[in-house]
Parts: structure tokens; sequence; C-alpha cells
């Protein structure tokens, strides 16, 4: 069989620690020296960062508050660099079109072989607009239709949804997909849960209990998921072909948008996200993460791995897990499955919020979800690389706080300073306290910082250039939308930083929050609400920027990319949000995306059933369901593993 395969690739022990056997990457070239490499290179650039730092501030002495400083600093710029180093080694396997797994042009995943599997494509819905739902949906699975492939797949549309009128308007907008489908509608199912217990660990739960042992294969869709028929055919036959592999996750590119802000959100994933997902694969290799949708898993596996308990406690760690999608991708690597990212697989698509406050709003839910997975950094038996997931997750909101900390002691500490600057004398003694400026290692640590951060940008407009210019309407218009994206993620930068960090508090201080369904559609913020979601940061930033003018003049210019985002974030929220100034850029070729400038057939037909759908249905009754085969799905424990026990399930 082809494919990339790795039968019984772990050995493991009876207190479940993780030993990769030599089988297991023997397949993949520089498999012993792919994450050596790569952690050697971010600890080496962390470590420069961090000595230099340290060295500015040795020659004054270093105060406490500095020492916080120092240390905060670390934390910071080591989750910085280990973006830096993912997106280096995909910018180099991208520009010699070179495949993270085999580092050769021909990729591990092979679909050369036919179909013989069968796989349910899922989508989980909890209270969502029913227009939506269905037209991607019936999108779906026409692109699928198309293929000629259809006969290995059913489609489930798994409700959640609570609100009365919501659950009637599906039932009706059901009915009416029923009957455009015709004989495709057989293998189209509905099911509404009477409780939705678990939320959508639960859903998908009560799915595979029911009916998952039918299928060899699920593919786990998200309410506002579009995938092509091209697409899920590879993934299923990637499966088929790896008989290895738990999971395989796509890089879902954000699509559909209209606004401003979500114009803005997809041109930087469709530029920036291949690149980095490829150096993710080459050093996560198979131990990659899973995203929660546009993903596909094998189902007998999921099912016995993945079954995920209530954690004792109070929130943050206590409770539901809310991000569940990492806990699930941890438990199967840990019971020796692989889990693998196809970074460059076409035809995976989302959306996303439209507006900062909504984007906000989904991210807060993402910040608690992510914090809890501190809590399960000691499970027995974790993959490393799977604890670096849930270490990151989590860094990537708590870094926010992190910034907003140093910049905050930062101002304090060059205040101070400028009110002690003609103290030579702090005691008894001969010789006086000469302040000493390292400026030369201040404007290195700062240009390193800098190109920690925007080379990354940079190097992913190189790759769309050589490589992609004409899927973006060409260089120059590739390039104006570079700039504006550029620019504006340096104004919202801020205003995302404050959001993120108050979210991280709150998520410490126990204030938990409620999982709704996002607001999908693109909308004008009033001045009202913009106003309201900011003015305090922005109050703030202009009493910290006069204060810090006054004292410490040289210092307020350093200041000044923080301060602008902050003083004009209430006017940011609102006129990013608007759908008049997206679609302007669109009709002058700003912000072109590859699937504005080729057209997809799956997105198109969103939009077409879009336009035909009735807003209102007629009553319906509740569809039938196919016959049920019930099987367990196990609870699993953090506390212990037996590694043995997980080898001997695998064949069965």
């Amino acid at each position: 069989m082809s494919g990339y395969q790795t039968p019984s690739s772990n050995t493991r022990h009876s207190d479940g620690s993780d030993t990769e056997s030599q089988s297991e990457m023997n397949m993949l070239p520089w498999h012993f020296a792919r994450r050596p490499l790569f952690f050697t290179l971010v600890a080496a650039s962390a470590l420069a960062g961090i000595m230099i730092m340290a060295e500015i501030m040795r020659p004054n002495g270093t105060t406490l508050l500095e020492k916080i400083l120092l240390v905060l600093f670390a934390i910071s710029f080591s989750w910085i660099a280990v973006s830096f180093w993912s997106a280096v080694i995909g910018f180099i396997l991208q520009m010699f079109k070179l495949d993270p797994y085999s580092l050769k042009r021909q990729a591990i995943f092979t679909t050369d072989q036919p179909l013989a599997t069968r796989t349910a494509v899922i989508m989980p819905i909890y209270n969502e607009q029913t227009q939506r739902v269905i037209a991607g949906f019936e999108s779906t699975i026409r692109s699928v239709a198309a293929t000629g492939d259809i006969a290995h797949f059913d489609f489930f549309l798994l409700s959640d949804t609570r609100k009365a009128d919501i659950a009637d308007a599906e039932l009706g907008a059901w009915k009416g997909l029923q009957q455009r489908l015709g004989n495709l509608g057989e293998q189209v199912f509905y099911r509404r849960r009477e409780h939705n217990t678990e939320r959508k660990v639960g859903n998908l739960k009560d799915f595979c209990q029911r009916w998952g042992s039918q299928y060899e294969h699920m593919l786990v869709m998200d309410a506002d998921s579009v995938m092509t028929g091209e697409c899920i055919v590879k993934l299923a036959k990637a499966m088929q072909a790896n008989p290895n592999a738990g999971l395989i996750q796509t890089v879902p590119i954000p699509v559909r948008q209209h606004t401003f802000f979500g114009r803005f959100l997809q041109f930087a994933a469709v530029l920036y996200s291949p690149m980095l997902a490829t150096g993710l694969a080459f050093w996560q290799t198979n131990a990659a993460n899973y995203w929660g949708h546009n993903a596909i898993l094998r189902t007998r596996v999921f099912m016995a791995h993945c079954g995920l308990p209530h954690l004792d406690g109070k929130a943050p760690f206590g409770g539901d897990i809310l991000s569940h999608d990492f806990v699930e991708a941890a438990l199967m690597r840990r019971a020796g499955w692989d889990v693998l990212l196809w970074a460059d697989l076409d035809g995976s698509y989302e959306e996303v919020p439209s507006n900062i406050l909504d984007y906000a709003t989904r991210d807060r839910r993402w910040v608690q979800g992510n914090i809890q997975h501190l809590g399960l950094l000691g499970a027995k038996g974790l993959h490393p690389v799977s604890r670096m997931h849930f270490l990151c997750g989590a860094l990537a909101y708590i870094s926010s706080l992190i910034w907003m900390l140093m910049i905050s002691l930062s101002t304090i500490d060059a205040i101070g300073r400028s009110l002690n600057q003609d103290v030579y004398f702090s005691g008894p003694q001969l010789f006086p306290d000469w302040q000493v400026a390292r400026v030369e290692l201040i404007s290195w640590l700062l240009y390193m910082t800098i190109g920690l951060l925007i080379l990354p940008k940079a190097l992913g407009l190189i790759v769309a250039l050589v490589h992609r210019r004409e899927a973006f309407g060409g260089a120059a218009t590739l390039l104006k939308g570079a700039l504006l994206e550029s620019f504006t993620a340096f104004l919202i930068a801020p205003v995302m930083m404050v959001f993120h960090a108050y979210f991280v508090i709150c998520v410490f201080i126990g204030r938990s929050v409620s999982w709704e369904a996002q607001n999908r559609e693109g909308y004008m913020i009033s001045w009202k609400q913009a106003t309201q979601r900011t003015i305090v940061a922005s109050m703030v930033a202009m009493l910290w920027g006069a204060v810090t003018w006054y004292f410490s003049p040289a210092f307020f210019w350093w200041m000044t990319p923080v301060l602008v985002g902050l003083i004009l974030a209430p006017a940011l929220v609102r006129y990013t949000s608007s759908p008049k100034l997206g679609v302007m850029l669109r009709e002058r070729n700003v912000f072109i995306i590859p699937a504005e400038a080729q057209e997809v057939t799956a997105l198109t037909q969103v939009t077409d059933v879009l336009a035909n759908e009735p807003t209102s249905y007629p009553q319906a009754l509740v569809p039938a369901l196919p016959q049920e085969v019930w099987r367990d799905m196990p609870v699993q424990r953090f506390d212990t593993f037996d590694g043995k026990l997980a080898l001997a399930q695998r064949d069965i």
C-alpha cells in the first residue's frame, strides 16, 4: 500500500512514557534531527535576546522591577522565536516546493488508489443562522457528488440548537434541502439533541456512539465551513492509504468576507498561514495539532481514545474541557496514532468574524479554553510536542498580558530613572553612580525583536510573489494588499493586546464565559458600541501618553506605536467593520485572495443558495435517522495511562 505508513510506531512503557522507536519516523529524512535542530534555533535566538536584555540592565544595577521585566521578556521573546523559526523553515520549504514531511517535491499524502472506505461528513451546529448553515452544507454535498465518489460518504447535520424558533427553521430548511437534493438526500441526515450536555464534545460523542462504528472515518466541519469535494475525497483517500494516521488536519482558509476587517483577516490568513503551517509540519511531524474542524479522523481511534472527562475543580482549570480539539489530538498521539497536518491541501474554507468586537468575543471563549490546558500539562503519557501545543496555545493569549505588563513596568522604570537622573550619590560613598546607557545593545535588541516580528510577513510575501502572485491578482495587487495589511495590523495590535490581557485576567479570577454562537454576518458597528467597548483603554492611553511625555519624552516616542492604536480604538472598531469600505477595496483590487481571483464552484454555490433560500420556513416533521449501532465511548484519564494496553488495542 502506498502512502506514509508507520505501523506499530511507538514503544510505550507501563508508566505511560513515550519513546519514539526508530521505525516511527524512518521514512522521513532527518527524522532524528528535526526537533533538536528546531529547538536549538529557538533556544539560541531566545538566549541571545535575553542576554542582551540582561546586559542592558546590568551596568546601572538591576532593580526588582527590572528583574520582573527580564522574566516577562524571556517568556514572550521565546514564544516569538518559536513562531519565527517555524515561518523561516516554512519559507525555505515553500520556496523550493518541498513537502515538509518527505523534504522532496513528492508529498507523502498519496491519493491515487480508488476509495474503498466510508466516511461520515458531520457538521455540529448550535443556534446558528439557518440559511448560512444550509447553504454551506448543501454546497459541500453537491461538490462531493461532482467527484463521482459520493457513494462513500454520508452527511450529518448535528444540531444542538436550544432556541425554539431556530430549531423550527432548521426543520423547515431541512425539508427544502431534501427536496432540492432529490436522490442525494438519501445520504443526508439531520439530528437535533433534546439535551445538549457537554456542548460540542457531547454532540460528537452522541454521533459516535450511535452511528460512528459504521464509518471508518469522520470528517468534522464547523457551522461556517465549506469544503470542496476534491479536498474531501483526497482526505479520505489519504486516511485510507495511511493506516497509522489517526487524524489529518487541513489549513482552513477564510473566505466570503465583505467588511474591511473581514477582508483584512482573510487576506492575511491566505498569505501567511500556508507557509507557517508548512514549517509547523516539518518539526511537529506526526504530533501535529487539531483545530476542531476541517479535519478527517479515524472514527474507531477517536472513539477509543478521545472520550473527555469532566475536570475536577472550578474554572479556569475545572469543569468541561472547552477547547477539546487540542486535547483530542494529544490523546490520539498518546495512544500511538499519527496526527498529521496537510499544509498545502486546497479546498478547505471557513469564515471569520467580520469586525473587531466579534473577533474579540470569539477569542474570549478560546482564551478560557486554552488557559485550561495549562492544568493538563502534567497529564500522564502525553507526547512532549502535545504538551508544547498546550503551552503555546495558552501563551498565544497570555503573551498579551505579558506585553502589557512589560510596557507598563517599562514606563514606570523610565519615569523613575528620569526623576533620578541627576542623583549621583544615593548614600555615603566616595564615587558617584554614573548612569550608563548601552545604546548599541538597545539598538541591537530592537532590531532583533522587529526582525522576529516582521520578517515572517516579508517571507510570506516573497513566497507569494514568486509562486502565487497570479492567484492574488498579480504582483501589484499583492503588494498593495500586503502593505495595507501590515499597516492595519500595526494599528489593531494594541487594541487586541488590551482585549486579550483583560480576558486572561478574567479567566484567572474565575469569571467564566458562556459558549454562544458567533455572529458571522458583516455589519457596521455603531459609535455607541465601539465607544462602550474601547473608551476606557482609549482614555488610559491618552493619560499614559501625557504623563510619559511630561516625565520622559524620549521614552514617549518608543510608546507611540502602542498609544496611537489605543487612542484611535473607537474609530478603528467602527470603520474597520464597514461593509462599504470592504466592497470599495474589493472593487479596487485590494485584499484580493485566490478564491476571488479564480472562481471556486463550492463557494459560488453558497452564494447562489443564500440568494434563493427563504427567510422563513413552513413547519416540518422530524426526519428519519439511519439505524443505530451503539458503541460506548470510554472516558479517558489524565492521572494514569497504560501504554501497553493502548498498543494492544490498535489491532482490535
